[in-house]
């Protein structure tokens, strides 16, 4: 498939998923990740990230998420990633496993061929113990000027199976960091939530090591996300690592 096939039959699914998807409803709160668009082939990598919600009212406190996932990109346009454990915990309730997701990223452009980088995500998420799933679609968008990076993710989410809401759900994630090193991007993030009239942005700060004697590197990622608004918790506390090796 040639650079310029990917990026139209890309535009076009990006397309059809904002009318076919477009409606309201309420977003998962364990999204806070910004995708980047780019895979590299045959690199597999092992995850593991998670938030905590410190909140003085009662129905924000206490929330908090974890996922565990590993995924491998059989070619240099494609990576799948099979989430193997969902972990939740809301306020006032204990923590639970809920559910399974198989996750796949999509290149659509090559780095710097055109204003941006572009690629896709679509995912499905089974709860555990049965009820309706979750589809996740939407465009990832990257552009790199010198050290600076910033990305942009808008995603819909449809539930569906016996029971599911009608409704389809949106988010919008931005964000934007400094390469100091290779070790050290400091950044912001920032995540919207309209259908919940939920909106927060905070301090992150990234990097990367290599491991030595060895063709892997640790990432890293930790940061915290301030409520803008009332209907947002007022502190999300962020953590990312990650192993990447081919």
């Amino acid at each position: 498939m040639t650079s310029d096939s990917r990026f139209s039959r890309g535009t076009s699914l990006m397309l059809f998923a904002a009318v076919t998807l477009a409606g309201a409803g309420r977003v998962q709160a364990d999204d806070f990740i910004v995708y980047s668009p780019h895979v590299i082939a045959t690199q597999t990598e092992v995850e593991l990230r998670g938030f905590s919600v410190s909140d003085g009212r009662s129905d924000y406190n206490g929330d908090r998420a974890a996922e565990f996932s590993v995924a491998h990109a059989f070619t240099s346009w494609w990576k799948p990633e099979l989430y193997l454990a969902e972990y939740e915990r809301e306020p006032g309730a204990g923590g639970k496993l809920v559910g399974y997701e198989f996750e796949n990223t999509f290149q659509l452009t090559e780095p710097g061929q055109y204003w941006a980088d572009f690629g896709l995500l679509a995912s499905y998420g089974h709860p555990k113990g049965g009820g309706p799933g979750e589809l996740e679609f939407g465009p990832l968008i990257e552009k790199t000027v010198g050290r600076f990076d910033h990305r942009v993710n808008l995603i819909w989410e449809k539930h569906i199976g016996a029971g599911a809401p009608s409704k389809t759900e949106f988010r919008y994630s931005y964000q934007g960091t400094y390469a100091m090193s290779g070790a050290f991007r400091p950044g912001i993030e920032a995540y919207g939530r309209p259908d919940d009239d939920s909106y927060q942005a905070g301090p992150i700060v990234a990097g990367e090591w290599h491991v030595p004697h060895s063709s892997g590197n640790l990432e890293y990622r930790f940061g915290v996300l301030l409520g803008i608004n009332a209907a947002a918790p007022r502190r999300t506390w962020l953590a990312q690592l990650e192993y990447e090796f081919f």
